[in-house]
């Protein structure tokens, strides 16, 4: 069984790993050439926000963090088909790639939430 120490760090690594798919989001527009394309909005304003609920996790975990960036993962996700942008191939795959890596981190993070609260003694 792992110890609380543990999974703090696995948890703390999560974080890590989701600040920085919020970076790779946010600058995406500019690396992959589509910086002056109308959605390239959405990379920027989902990419700082998933960063900085990611640093709100690093700083003091809570619960509603883990599923903001759930929420914003899957947003990510769907939004190429939603705002019509599925036909930019690279601005597609960064979104979904990214949205896919958040959403399965934070759901993971979940889980050991969730499971520390049911390891607790009643």
């Amino acid at each position: 069984m792992p110890t609380l120490e543990s999974r703090r760090s696995q948890e703390t690594a999560i974080d890590i790993i989701n600040l920085i798919a919020g970076v790779v989001l946010f600058i995406s527009p500019w690396v992959l050439g589509f910086a002056g394309d109308g959605y390239a909005w959405n990379a920027w304003i989902v990419g700082v926000v998933m960063a900085l609920v990611a640093i709100a996790a690093l700083v003091s975990f809570q619960q509603w963090e883990e599923w903001v960036n759930l929420v914003l993962g899957i947003w990510a996700i769907i939004s190429p088909w939603v705002l019509g942008f599925s036909g930019n191939g690279s601005a597609m795959a960064v979104h979904v790639i990214v949205g896919l890596v958040v959403a399965i981190l934070s759901a993971i993070a979940l889980w050991f939430t969730r499971n520390r609260a049911l390891d607790r003694p009643a």
